[in-house]
């Protein structure tokens, strides 16, 4: 019988992402409208690899997109 692996669900949170990034950006912070950027869009869980992903695809992104209008 094949084993099933299961990743974990985290609950997202700016420490989570915080960690996220320093390991997925090699040393780089997220300031604090990507934070919010993420958070906004990601919802309250996710797996590691989406959390890896989302700071990946943030970072690359224009700050126009980033930024919420107020």
């Amino acid at each position: 019988m094949p084993r099933v692996t299961r990743e974990a669900v985290l609950n997202v949170s700016e420490s989570i992402l915080r960690k996220t990034a320093l390991r997925v950006l090699n040393g780089q912070r997220l300031v604090s409208p990507e934070v919010d950027y993420i958070l906004r869009n990601l919802g309250p869980k996710a797996t590691q690899q989406e959390l890896d992903k989302i700071v990946l695809r943030v970072r690359k992104m224009p700050w126009g997109s980033i930024m919420q209008a107020e």
